[in-house]
């Protein structure tokens, strides 16, 4: 009998287009043979599913059922694919929790703190051979001062951007103390992201990001991607328009580099309890080679041109089997 997936996009936040393409590839990806499949969209406007028929059938938030064609649908299992609010920053998965549905993201705890950068900062300081970018993080009450806080904190160059938030929406890199308050003002006022920011230390170096997640046998790190872009630093227009970054998977690193990022990388997930697939992204300091965390995305993209695919594909896997291997750890954590 095949399990009844319930794949989950759209989301409250601008990320919420990107959420949109992740879930058409995953939803393409998926072993139809396996998995009966209903994609079901998060709005603010309301939790629905659209019939192949273009009608739309609402979800019923008491125990997220879906009534379709005279008949109770009961999922099995919930794919999150909500990029932002409320999928990665712990508000659905604690609903799923109260109402008893596994679900294959991180868990609320997990979710909630990594989608604040300076608190995940915190919980990471100590790890061995982990270097964490000097920063300094801003709350509403300190808005008027921000500025001269940073100035007094940071060295310039910084980056300014929100305290929770994706995709590098409100993100400025800032060169000179005159940048700062419109700097600092853009973060604050980026939509749904909690009115916190954070302010680092430019790290120059090779930017790179991996996957890792576990399996039967254990955490597995798949083939790290490296970066590069023309533009000041890897913002939303990089990310997603083609042509404006060259992404190299698995990127070209020595045998030491590979062992001490996949060491890093497992250090990570387990200190911040993950769970499912996720993804870090981190510097390589120019000159020192040291290991800079920039952060952890819990709900990777997966567009077709999407870091995590790209590095399933070098693992030597598909994606329908690292989608299916996700779905069936789930059940079991």
């Amino acid at each position: 009998m095949k399990l009844k997936i319930a794949l989950l996009t759209g989301g409250y936040t601008a990320e919420s287009e990107v959420s949109l393409k992740s879930t058409e590839f995953v939803y393409q990806q998926l072993d139809k043979s396996k998995f009966e499949v209903y994609m079901i969209t998060i709005t603010t406007g309301g939790w629905f599913y659209v019939g192949d028929n273009g009608v739309k059938h609402t979800i019923n938030r008491d125990d997220f059922t879906l009534s379709l064609d005279g008949h109770i649908i009961r999922f099995d299992v919930v794919f999150i694919m909500v990029h932002g609010s409320p999928g990665e920053d712990g508000r659905l998965q604690g609903y799923f929790d109260m109402v008893g549905l596994p679900y294959t993201s991180c868990d609320a705890l997990t979710s909630a703190l990594t989608m604040n950068k300076a608190y995940t900062k915190a919980v990471l300081a100590g790890i061995p051979d982990l270097y964490l970018a000097k920063s300094v993080q801003l709350f509403e009450s300190q808005r008027e001062e921000a500025a001269d806080m940073v100035c007094r904190e940071l060295s310039l160059p910084c980056f300014v951007k929100p305290n929770a938030g994706g995709s590098s929406i409100g993100m400025t890199k800032v060169k000179t103390e005159a940048e700062l308050p419109e700097a600092i003002e853009k973060a604050f006022n980026a939509a749904n992201t909690g009115r916190q920011v954070i302010v680092e230390e430019f790290v120059e170096g090779r930017e790179f990001s991996v996957g890792i997640y576990r399996r039967a046998d254990g955490l597995f790190v798949l083939p790290a991607t490296e970066v590069i872009t023309e533009r000041e630093f890897f913002d939303f227009e990089a990310k997603y328009v083609p042509g404006l970054t060259e992404e190299i998977t698995p990127a070209i690193l020595t045998p030491e580099q590979r062992a001490r990022v996949e060491r890093l990388v497992k250090a990570i997930y387990i200190r911040l309890n993950c769970k499912g697939m996720v993804r870090v992204d981190y510097f390589l300091e120019k000159d020192t080679d040291r290991f800079f965390f920039i952060e952890i995305n819990t709900v990777p993209g997966q567009t077709a041109q999407s870091f995590i695919p790209q590095q399933v594909r070098a693992a030597g896997m598909t994606e329908t089997d690292f989608y299916s291997e996700l779905i069936v750890m789930s059940l079991k954590s």
